[in-house]
């Protein structure tokens, strides 16, 4: 269900409940259209719900390099495990024509529709006009617009909440009313979007490859003999995806640069190489090195030495990488985000015998 106020000075106990079944009208649809009429209890053109439009960032997402793997990719995950980006953020959401559209719809069908002035809050007609056509003070002091400021230059800015924490009760932090923003700026307010906001909202959109190491022997380790592991430098390489919020000149650049491989041998009958299991990216971008002939008595630069054999079940190697995230925004601003990890896990046999044919 959601809250609706339907006149200009309801306080929150006269507020009214409407069950999910009234019919939603969304404003500001992406690429600025006209708003369309409404399409039964779903709401808006094409099926979208009214939480579908306040929970639909404009932000745009490319990815500008790296991320070789297509759809195999995965996102990362932050090391810190109480870091998370922002909840909820303030966007501009429609022109002064759309939200006149918006109330011009309610007229016409005042018990069907209403309209989204914060991430909960919706307003019917009586609201919509006094506050935005007629220009009334609402009881918390905001002062209202006249005529919708049609004819200024600039968009109606709105809360909007993060599409991956729906469920986080800071989502719906972002409660102030539809409100007006000249063009060319951003509001001084709790909330208002930044480069940073950006930066770690696009982190969630960073898509790394699978983490599979290349070994050396292929197919079956063998007992007391070193396994080399190593990464193709080609695959791994750092990963960029920007972000944009239109109409605000707002960017920012968050890159994922893969700094190590971890290896865990999937038992404690085992020696990694470094000892901590911790292999180092090269300069190069590769991390380990693929083994070579006449290497055989050498301790590789990442690789595991197996001490017992598998017994029917093989071992679950697990290799996880650790991506350094950056970023880079508008008029310079920069800094770090946690680091991220991605780990994967192959099987592997482990055979008694005590030399190899390499």
């Amino acid at each position: 269900m959601r809250i609706v106020a339907t006149s200009t000075f309801l306080m929150a106990a006269a507020l009214t409940v409407v069950c999910s079944s009234t019919a939603a009208y969304a404003i500001g649809d992406k690429g600025d259209q006209a708003p369309p009429g409404p399409s039964g209890p779903s709401g808006g053109a094409k099926g979208n719900t009214l939480m579908a439009g306040v929970s639909q960032s404009s932000i745009e997402v490319t990815q500008v390099s790296g991320g070789k793997g297509g759809s195999s990719n995965k996102p990362v995950v932050p090391v810190d495990p109480n870091w998370k980006p922002p909840a909820c953020w303030y966007e501009p959401v429609a022109t002064s024509e759309q939200v006149k559209a918006a109330v011009d719809q309610l007229k016409k069908t005042p018990n069907e529709n209403l309209v989204p002035v914060t991430p909960s809050l919706y307003w019917g007609q009586q609201l919509m006009v006094d506050h935005y056509e007629k220009g009334k003070t609402q009881s918390d002091g905001a002062e209202g617009y006249k005529n919708f400021n049609i004819g200024k230059k600039g968009k109606f800015w709105r809360g909007v909440v993060n599409p991956d924490m729906r469920d986080d009760p800071e989502a719906y932090d972002c409660e102030k009313n539809l409100f007006w923003q000249d063009a060319g700026t951003v509001p001084k307010i709790d909330h208002a979007p930044t480069p940073e906001v950006l930066a770690s909202y696009a982190y969630n959109q960073i898509k790394v490859p699978e983490t599979e190491v290349e070994m050396k022997p292929e197919g079956k380790s063998t007992v007391n003999l070193p396994t080399w592991v190593w990464l193709d430098k080609g695959k791994f390489e750092p990963v960029k995806v920007r972000a944009e919020l239109p109409h605000t000149n707002l960017y920012a650049e968050t890159t994922a640069k893969p700094v190590s491989l971890h290896l865990d041998p999937g038992t404690a009958d085992a020696e990694t190489f470094p000892a901590d299991g911790e292999c180092a990216v090269n300069e190069d971008g590769s991390i380990g090195a693929p083994y070579t002939k006449g290497s055989s008595k050498e301790d590789p630069p990442c690789g595991i030495t197996y001490l017992r054999a598998t017994g029917g079940e093989p071992y679950r190697l697990k290799a996880s990488i650790t991506w350094e995230i950056t970023w880079e925004g508008t008029g310079g601003a920069g800094g770090d985000l946690p680091n991220g990890t991605f780990e994967g896990t192959q099987d592997v046999d482990v055979q008694e015998i005590q030399s190899i044919n390499r």
